[in-house]
């Protein structure tokens, strides 16, 4: 985790986040691209007015929702081209994870269910992760859904990334297991929480990518583990590390190439070109990421985005494709045709 913004995650510098429910919800592809990865062509999109899916009511703690995910759901069925959707839910009460629909392209959105704390009493309070099974696993169905992200008590003293499954396509949920255990909820280096789950299957295997704060030799570094049943999980593997201890790789988010390559953006702050830069790695293998070069995003007019990356593939806008890219600090999208 990066430093967040003001009056949210204890100990942090502020730092402005994205409140806007669909920024990251780049699946929908419905934005039109104004900046470019090296070496990149522009990419045909179809532009329309934003969808509001959730509004904070009035009394809700700032910044009131956070860390949108969404999925589009391609093993079940019928229901395949389904959305769905969730995010923080800022709250006085106990935090969960709220699950909204939508069955037209995200035009409108209808809330289904909440994923709620039912082991630690603490509340789903951050970062969660939305997935897919594409096949069986565990005793699980392919099209099984699947949600990670951190539970953290009131008084921030401990973190836990948990996984949550549904086989109903979103309407309830249960507790599956615990995939990393990590100490007090606060982003400094020093401290020792687990943040920011990312999942990805590859190879029969699913893994679990995130940011990391328990080796003393490092601030923080993004590590992944890999289960075959969803409810064991394999060592931790380091993925980004950074010589300099002070500094903070994190926001780890992974997608496959259409040539079979797979590629991480993250944040890196501490980066020497400033702030929390945008950086990327590209691997054949998506279990060794940390032996690939990591390099910064830097668009083709010098634009560097600093801090809370994503990145998706899409099947359009050239015969490659079209690889898209967030950051925080800046309201474009990046995108590479190549």
């Amino acid at each position: 985790m990066s430093t967040a913004q003001a009056g949210a995650r204890p100990g942090a510098v502020p730092r402005p986040r994205p409140t806007a429910l669909l920024i990251l919800l780049l699946a929908l592809a419905l934005a039109a691209a104004t900046l470019v990865l090296p070496a990149a062509g522009r990419a045909d999109a179809v532009s329309r007015a934003s969808q509001t899916m959730y509004t904070p009511p009035s009394d809700a703690p700032a910044p009131g929702s956070l860390y949108p995910r969404a999925v589009r759901l391609q093993h079940n069925g019928s229901a395949n081209g389904t959305i769905l959707a969730t995010f923080e839910q800022w709250t006085n009460g106990t935090p969960v994870f709220p699950i909204y629909r939508s069955t037209d392209n995200g035009n409108s959105w209808t809330k289904i269910s909440d994923v709620a704390d039912t082991q630690n009493g603490w509340g789903m309070r951050w970062e969660p992760d939305l997935f897919e099974l594409p096949t069986a696993m565990g005793g699980f169905p392919a099209g099984t859904i699947l949600v990670a992200g951190d539970s953290v008590p009131s008084d921030r003293s401990a973190t836990k990334i948990d996984l949550y499954a549904s086989t109903d396509r979103g309407l309830t949920w249960t507790f599956v297991s615990n995939i990393a255990t990590g100490g007090k909820a606060i982003s400094s280096n020093g401290y020792t929480p687990v943040w920011e789950p990312d999942f990805l299957f590859a190879n029969g295997r699913l893994i679990v990518y995130y940011s990391d704060q328990r080796d003393t030799a490092y601030g923080q570094k993004i590590d992944h583990q890999v289960t075959t049943d969803l409810r064991t999980w394999g060592p931790v593997v380091d993925d980004v590390t950074k010589p300099t201890y002070s500094d903070r790789p994190g926001m780890p988010v992974v997608t496959r190439l259409p040539n079979g390559n797979y590629v991480m953006t993250h944040e890196y702050c501490g980066a020497p070109e400033g702030g929390c830069s945008v950086y990327y790695k590209i691997s054949a293998d998506p279990e060794a990421f940390n032996s690939a070069t990591d390099q910064v995003l830097r668009a083709t007019d010098g634009t560097i985005p600093s801090g809370a990356p994503y990145v998706t593939w899409l099947p359009t806008g050239g015969p490659n494709g079209t690889l898209v890219v967030s950051g925080d600090t800046v309201q474009d999208v990046f995108v590479n045709t190549q």
